[in-house]
């Protein structure tokens, strides 16, 4: 056992059991446990409210296991979680720090430069693996590449020579350190305007390490055997709602991994063929998830900027009066309308719907992706960075193995496809609740007897569609037509050695975001850390992560998203107009892109968040193997560059891909290594 006191770091990660840094720091001797609240640090990513409800209770769900263990949660509110670490190291005496790892670009910066300051004051500093299967550096292709397409990477995670570590058991009992001069803050998530929308939550959610472990076992004992077949399903609880534990930490994927296995083998040995593909489905989303982790930390701008550097071209709408209809769920299309209405009021939204409302974010009303996924992160209770980054930039058509970008998924036929009785419209758009389910997806081509024994008035209690699905169409193809020109005259000004001209574009002036929808992020009084200038110097050039302050951005360096602002999500949504009819957008050109064919692998999230349709390989893997633990991530460009292009992996998500197919010069990454790597 080693002498002195280990703080233990908590952020996502708030639980006691298969918590590594927990469980190191138990053996090594006395444990503090501290949690710091520094959303500051996060830029524009200051955590939505729905988030800060779920994290008060998670907080209040951990300190009291650990009071039960033998010690207790210090909690501390500043504006530089290094200086508020260095504080109470000295005050506490304590010689270690262990923590676990995150790997968002900004983790990883913060991470990193902990790792170096606290060392230089003479602390041991240990991080471990708590929030994945497998670390972003050990799933390599044969020369030691990271992967680029999904299905590549899953196939390599599921037959890696050595399987995920068990999860460990809590400890039986902590040594508390001297807490006696580090005393907790008061810790402020929600004001008095937001008490009673957080209420609400209350009545159908339980956050906390312990009732994640309900939650899991409840899925893994009840709806994960029909899972492959009832997944689809946008009005019934059929998926796991494991998510927010996720994201927070409360439950372990590793023992979500563990456990759904050894499901999946006693249904294969039983020769239940259903249970066992429900079992490869769910890993998949799992997989996803680790996925979206391991795209974070090799893309560290996959949240900003979408990888194939064709879509810097795209000429997104900037139209305030389309965003505000679309978060309103006001859009004219039910199935739609409903799930932005459901999104507002629970903070939840089922895959499936995401993967409609976003998708008709971006073709129909052909919105900037990156407002949608800043809504996101606002108004669900499992915003999660690197997950949704994945899945806007999957659908936007911006990653290498993502949808057609000229693809457009109708609202009508998804309406009937995931809601085939209407119930799930009618529950959240109760306008409509007395339409046939003939019409409930498709209102506008009611017979007007039908629509007044309904009670709906199209354009007053319920509005005409804001865009018709063939204008959009029509939309869309002008503009990738002139995407297409863009990228073309800035590939003949790079041959013709004149690209000063036109400038990168990288340099491309944002897009702002609706500046009727900012808000403020100085909600309560922040502490004055005292050696916040000390800490504040960039000190991470060896780890070669894009420097990132506090605002998240630099606008020197690259294309800033001053557009992904904070935006108010207060109690009241403001009306939009309701008469609102068909926008029938005239031909910008003739030259119309021909219908994409149909994809092979489908893929949603949500849900940690991603399912695909196609099956895998058995997930089991041979024999397992020792890891080192120990060490902050550290990002590193890859020895390749970015801007190869890439031809479409067969076996990747983009399968089929027909738009990449008749566009290959598109499949071309972003060249990152022409972003800043040092401070």
């Amino acid at each position: 056992m080693v002498d002195g006191c280990t703080i233990v770091w908590l952020r996502r990660d708030l639980r006691v059991e298969d918590n590594p840094a927990l469980a190191a720091a138990v053996r090594a001797g006395s444990v503090i446990c501290v949690f710091i609240w520094a959303p500051e640090e996060e830029g524009h990513y200051y955590p939505g409210r729905v988030s800060r409800w779920w994290l008060k209770h998670s907080l209040a769900q951990l300190d009291s296991s650990l009071k039960s263990l033998g010690t207790c949660l210090v909690t501390k509110r500043s504006t530089d979680s290094i200086s508020s670490l260095i504080e109470i190291l000295k005050s506490t005496g304590a010689s270690q720090l262990f923590f676990n790892h995150l790997y968002d670009p900004l983790s990883l910066v913060r991470d990193h430069r902990a790792k170096e300051v606290l060392t230089a004051h003479g602390i041991t500093v240990r991080s471990f693996n708590a929030d994945l299967l497998y670390e972003p550096w050990e799933v390599v292709d044969e020369t030691g590449q990271p992967f680029n397409t999904f299905t590549s990477f899953w196939e390599r995670c599921l037959s890696m020579p050595f399987d995920p570590e068990a999860p460990l058991l809590p400890p039986k009992r902590i040594i508390s350190g001297d807490i006696s001069k580090c005393p907790s803050d008061t810790l402020v998530f929600e004001d008095d305007s937001e008490k009673g929308s957080n209420a609400l939550l209350a009545r159908a959610w339980s956050p906390g390490w312990s009732s994640a472990d309900k939650a899991l076992t409840t899925f893994v004992n009840g709806p994960l055997i029909e899972y492959s077949e009832n997944r689809r399903k946008a009005d019934s609880a059929t998926t796991s709602f494991l998510s927010p534990h996720l994201h927070f930490g409360e439950v372990s994927v590793r023992k979500v991994f563990h456990l759904v296995r050894i499901k999946q083998v006693s249904w294969a040995n039983e020769g239940n063929t259903a249970g066992d593909e429900s079992c490869n489905l769910f890993l998949k989303s799992i997989g996803l998830r680790e996925y979206s982790r391991y795209m974070s930390f090799n893309h560290p701008y996959s949240h900003e900027r979408p990888l194939l550097g064709h879509l810097k071209f795209f000429p997104w709408v900037v139209d305030e009066s389309y965003f505000k209809a679309w978060r309103q769920g006001r859009t004219g299309y039910p199935l739609v309308d409903a799930g932005m209405r459901e999104l507002w009021a629970s903070g939840w939204l089922h895959d499936r719907i995401r993967v409609v409302v976003s998708s008709f974010f971006v073709k129909v009303l052909q919105l900037p992706w990156r407002w949608g996924m800043k809504y996101f992160w606002d108004t669900l209770l499992d915003a999660d960075l690197e997950s949704d980054a994945l899945g806007w930039q999957y659908i936007t058509g911006t990653l290498p193995d993502g949808r057609e970008v000229d693809r457009i998924d109708n609202p009508q036929f998804e309406g009937y496809k995931f809601d085939p009785n209407g119930e799930y419209v009618r529950r959240w758009l109760p306008e409509l609740a007395r339409l046939p389910t003939e019409w409930i997806h498709h209102p506008w081509n009611a017979p007007e007897s039908v629509l007044q024994a309904a009670g709906v008035e199209l354009g007053s209690n319920y509005p005409l569609p804001i865009v018709g699905i063939d204008a959009a169409k029509v939309r869309l193809q002008e503009a990738l037509t002139s995407m297409w020109e863009q990228e073309a005259a800035y590939r003949a000004s790079i041959e013709n050695g004149t690209e000063e001209g036109l400038g990168d574009s990288a340099e491309f002036a944002p897009i702002e975001f609706p500046q009727d929808l900012r808000m403020d992020i100085d909600r309560e009084p922040a502490r004055n850390d005292n050696n916040q200038n000390e800490v504040n110097r960039p000190r991470h050039e060896d780890q070669m992560v894009p420097s990132i302050t506090t605002t998240l951005f630099r606008v020197d360096d690259y294309e800033t998203s001053s557009e992904v602002q904070q935006h108010s999500v207060g109690n009241v949504r403001a009306e939009v107009p309701r008469n609102q009819g068909v926008e029938q957008s005239p031909r910008r050109n003739n030259n119309v892109i021909p219908p994409p064919q149909p994809p092979r692998v489908n893929i949603t999230y949500g849900l940690q968040n991603i399912e695909i349709e196609e099956s895998t390989a058995d997930s089991s893997s041979t024999s397992g193997g020792s890891r080192s633990s120990g060490v902050v991530p550290v990002w590193s460009p890859s020895s390749s560059t970015f801007a190869d292009q890439y031809i479409s992996d067969e076996a990747g998500m983009g399968q089929g891909s027909s738009f990449l197919q008749r566009h290959p010069q598109s499949h071309e990454l972003v060249n990152w290594r022409r972003l800043s790597q040092t401070g």
